[in-house]
């Protein structure tokens, strides 16, 4: 069996952001790498239909958050996405 995991729905460019992509080819999501501590850590931030759901240490953590919005979604009654980057 093949691993998969959210971060292979990611594509890069420009430089530094990544699209997340359905299986249609549709944009869901969006990471952006920044630099914080005057540019001495870096984060990244998860974007999930325009929201902003969250700021991560990796980006396979990001892409985790994004995809896992994205599958509440499509949940029953829609799947709250709200309080998902506050965990």
């Amino acid at each position: 069996m093949v691993d998969w995991h959210p971060i292979l729905s990611a594509v890069e460019g420009p430089t530094g952001t990544w699209r997340m992509l359905d299986e249609q080819g549709r944009v869901y999501g969006s990471v952006e790498i920044r630099r914080i501590m005057n540019g001495t850590d870096v984060r990244y931030k998860a974007v999930y239909r325009g929201e902003v759901i969250g700021w991560s240490t990796s980006l396979k953590l990001a892409c985790e958050r994004i995809h896992g919005a994205y599958v509440r979604a499509h949940g029953p009654g829609g799947g709250p996405i709200a309080d998902w980057g506050r965990r």
